[in-house]
């Protein structure tokens, strides 16, 4: 079934189409335009509900469920974009090779790359810049809610990130107020 998921996202990716599919972890759909697959990870300029781009999603493609391509309401969704002035982000320098090179990567583009561990904390994120990656785990030095950053990084294992997430409105608006991380 990957395979099949995999072409068929190889394919909207070629084709600049809008997707919709669902993951175990939350309710509801995403939708946005893949950029990228890798052999176990996508890349998507994520459509918010309120139909605007709001920065970038990577999910694992065995957690991609009721892909539907085109995206149902395709029409509507593009129709809205287009007269509300957005276009469809270029990708960004990100590869998705492997969990480890899209974080090294997402970490050299953006200012902040949001972790999703569902599998382990289904209610949480953590979001910071990394400090460093191995075959087995990521050092995140965070930043919190009230945009402050923590004074040493955490390390989580590379095994249980199910979604990485960087660009989008909430990151930046931590960037804004927290400003760079204190040198280490």
């Amino acid at each position: 079934m990957t395979n099949r998921r995999s072409t068929d996202l190889e394919a909207a990716v070629d084709r600049k189409q809008l997707v919709r599919f669902t993951r175990p972890f939350e309710q509801g759909s995403i939708n946005g335009y893949v950029l990228a697959v890798g052999p176990r990870w996508l890349l998507l300029a994520l459509v918010s509900g309120d139909i605007r781009f709001n920065g970038f999603q990577c999910f694992r493609l065995r957690d991609v469920r009721e892909l539907q391509i085109p995206h149902p309401h395709a029409r509507f969704v593009q129709a809205a974009l287009k007269k509300r002035g957005e276009r469809v982000p270029k990708k960004p320098r990100v590869a998705v090779a492997s969990i480890g090179e899209l974080l090294q990567s997402a970490n050299r583009s953006f200012p902040l790359v949001t972790i999703w561990r569902e599998e382990v904390d289904p209610d949480g994120c953590w979001i910071g810049r990394v400090r460093d990656v191995d075959r087995r785990r990521v050092a995140l030095l965070e930043i919190n809610p009230d945009a402050r950053w923590h004074d040493e990084p955490t390390d989580y294992r590379l095994s249980e990130i199910t979604r990485v997430d960087f660009g989008g409105d909430y990151e930046d608006a931590l960037s804004i107020v927290g400003g760079s991380p204190p040198s280490q």
